[in-house]
């Protein structure tokens, strides 16, 4: 999961380790004749269809899967399911256009783009690469935001329901979260100054079982829910004028499909997964395939999760499934989700930084290339284990950039909210837009064809939803805006 991007390593280790330059820079003797190395002249890529597809669903089933039965709330029983739907055959679709862009040219032996940036940068050019960095960038930014809150609202969860159980309902167990988020941010401290992820396939498997984990049991309280009423809530058309006003009723509409979108996002690291898959057969071959296993698991979980959280709660559907419904019994069972939410999210946090992480020290490693502080390794021996090899910049620089995230989580903790406007600003540009254009690009495809008009007529309506969906979430962050108080208690 972690080590979803040979050129992490590429910009990270193999900067600051002298003995991997010549893997990093030395491309113009690619040894692949020898069966330790690509046709790059990279160390040989191991990932398989099944390591790609743990990558992919570690990545996707995240803390958006929370906010499904919320967003279904707002849509109702006809359009909810249908939107959902509606975003895994547009993901899964793109996904299949983004994975024929990883080579330029030939798609067997074609030029290797490694991260996004690049394949962008070798199919559209211009102005258009800064663009796409720009946006995914700040994504990933918004990701690790969005991942310190839904960590520390699960952390919460667990307390708030042993206090519940410990001095019953009645007791209020007002609690603040801020100190969850700072030991969060302590935690991805310390594992963002590991430089090399590449080989950590395991804690991918990890994540993926965690995902599953919490998603099963909110998926079964929600089964028992409808069990225990005898019914289905809910309506065709979502909340109900009158439990909230016409006004809410579109801004939480557009709001939703954010929520929903930001639930399906991974085009956003889908190059630098691919980048691990060996060959042959050819890697867009084996990522289509892993596309389309992960893209169908999800969506199975997500109609699952959205529908029967909706059923059991109907108008009142929480914003988190887990931690905003009002029953904490089986308590012990709720605890184990919300610490299997935690488990994941301290792992996603990483594999969505490690890309802008890469980013920030090979431009520094570029325009610095004869700074000690940049590129010098300070030997650090550690019992029972290899060297490790300590970078002042990596640590300062990482550091700093975690300390950023959980400030501004401190002061903006608004999950859904969050949520549905990372949704919205990634899902057009990374999601559709790119891949759409680079395609068109890669193929020659004719302009005015009708394979060109069906593509620009997908974009321009993935286009309208995002706007749609962006400005929802921003009216929501204004409507909390209102009677938030920075740092204090939220729960």
């Amino acid at each position: 999961m972690v080590g979803v991007s040979r050129v992490m390593r590429d910009s990270m280790a193999g900067v600051t380790a002298a003995k991997n330059q010549h893997q990093v820079f030395d491309v113009s003797l690619p040894q692949s004749g020898s069966k330790c190395f690509d046709d790059d002249g990279r160390l040989k890529r191991t990932g398989t269809l099944w390591t790609a597809s743990a990558h992919i669903i570690t990545a996707v089933i995240g803390s958006g899967v929370l906010s499904l039965a919320w967003a279904t709330a707002q849509l109702g029983w006809i359009a909810g399911p249908s939107v959902m739907f509606l975003f895994s055959f547009v993901t899964y679709y793109t996904s299949t256009l983004l994975a024929a862009c990883y080579r330029s040219g030939d798609p067997v032996t074609g030029k290797r783009n490694y991260t996004y940036v690049d394949a962008v940068r070798s199919n559209l050019g211009g102005f258009q690469v800064k663009i796409c960095g720009l946006v995914q960038y700040l994504n990933l930014f918004g990701v690790a935001i969005g991942y310190t809150i839904a960590s520390s609202i699960s952390m919460m969860a667990i307390e708030r329901s042993n206090c519940f159980h410990s001095k019953g309902d009645k007791n209020p167990c007002h609690m603040n979260s801020n100190p969850y988020m700072i030991a969060f941010g302590i935690v991805e401290i310390v594992l963002s100054q590991i430089p090399d992820f590449d080989q950590l396939w395991w804690l991918s498997i990890v994540a993926a079982v965690m995902s599953f984990t919490y998603s099963t049991i909110g998926l079964g309280l929600g089964i028992a829910k409808v069990a225990e009423t005898g019914k289905f809530r809910g309506s065709l058309t979502g909340i109900s004028i009158g439990t909230v006003t016409e006004t809410q009723k579109i801004w939480r509409s557009f709001q939703a499909l954010g929520d929903i979108a930001f639930a399906y996002s991974y085009s956003i690291i889908l190059i630098e997964i691919q980048d691990t898959v060996k060959s042959p057969p050819s890697e867009s071959k084996t990522m289509k395939k892993a596309s389309l296993i992960s893209v169908g698991v999800t969506t199975l979980f997500y109609m699952l999760c959205g529908c029967f959280g909706y059923a059991s709660f109907g108008d009142l559907s929480p914003g988190n499934l887990l931690t905003g419904f009002g029953f904490y019994n089986p308590y012990w069972l709720l605890d184990i989700a919300n610490a299997a939410i935690v488990i994941h999210l301290v792992g996603a946090y990483q594999v969505f930084c490690q890309p802008l992480f890469a980013f920030i020290e090979k431009q520094a490693h570029q325009r610095f290339p004869d700074s000690e502080f940049i590129t010098k390794d300070i030997k650090v021996p550690i019992p029972g284990f290899k060297c490790y090899n300590l970078n002042l910049f990596r640590l300062v620089w990482r550091t700093i950039f975690v300390i950023l995230t959980t400030v501004i989580s401190m002061l903006l903790p608004f999950f859904n909210d969050v949520v549905g406007l990372l949704g919205a600003l990634g899902f057009w540009p990374l999601t559709v837009y790119f891949p759409v254009e680079m395609y068109i690009a890669q193929k020659k495809i004719p302009k005015w064809s009708t394979k060109w008009l069906c593509l620009q007529i997908l974009s321009v309506a993935c286009l309208i939803i995002t706007i749609a969906a962006a400005a929802g979430s921003i009216a929501g962050v204004v409507t909390d805006l209102k009677s938030y108080k920075p740092f204090s208690t939220s729960y």
